[in-house]
């Protein structure tokens, strides 16, 4: 357990320390935007070098979406913190469904095993469905390989009730359908399995 615990802690200060880097890289990069510091100098070339391949994509959605691009360090903050909640959340979704599995089967309960897995499958599934809303509202296209993946392991759920709940205008409801399902099915197994 130990070992499950240092994991879930490496993962957790290394989501934070990237964050903390991404969000000091992009007040850098804004500072030196908005001082005039001259473009071509050492620091400048060097801090672009850095940042420009995490601003470049989003400038251009902004752009698309007719939004000026200089809000996009502020827009990269905010994604960085919003992925870095997401890997946390899914780890320890991961991890605590692993350690519930692991003591479940140590103490020989086969059924709390069972019901342990089962439920920790729904917890990611759900948190799969959320971050594929995410990256929709972020307009990120299926040609992204992590769209292309949420969109295959959700759509088997989201498909068929999205047939059953019309979308409602630009407004699709099956999300919400697919939440209350997970939120039943996780109830019925702690209810059940995990007495």
């Amino acid at each position: 357990m130990e070992v499950i615990t240092a994991i879930s802690m490496f993962i957790s200060y290394g989501v934070v320390i990237a964050i903390v880097a991404t969000v000091l890289l992009m007040i850098l990069r804004m500072i030196f935007q908005y001082t005039d510091v001259n473009p071509f100098s050492r620091p400048s070339l060097m801090l672009r070098h850095v940042t420009d391949p995490i601003i470049t994509p989003v400038k251009r959605a902004l752009v698309r979406l007719g939004i000026e691009p200089n809000y996009a360090p502020l827009l990269v903050i905010l994604i960085a913190i919003l992925l870095g909640w997401f890997v946390v959340q899914l780890s320890d979704s991961i991890l605590g469904t692993i350690v519930a599995v692991i003591n479940s089967a140590r103490r020989g309960a086969f059924v709390a095993l069972l019901g342990h897995l089962l439920y920790g499958a729904l917890d990611i599934y759900a948190l799969l469905i959320f971050i594929r809303i995410i990256f929709s509202w972020g307009m990120v296209s299926y040609s992204n390989r992590i769209m292309r993946f949420l969109v295959r392991v959700t759509e088997p759920l989201l498909a068929p009730l999205r047939r059953m709940i019309p979308p409602l205008g630009p407004f699709d409801l099956s999300p919400i359908a697919a939440f209350i399902l997970i939120w039943l099915l996780k109830a019925a197994v702690a209810g059940t399995l995990l007495r």
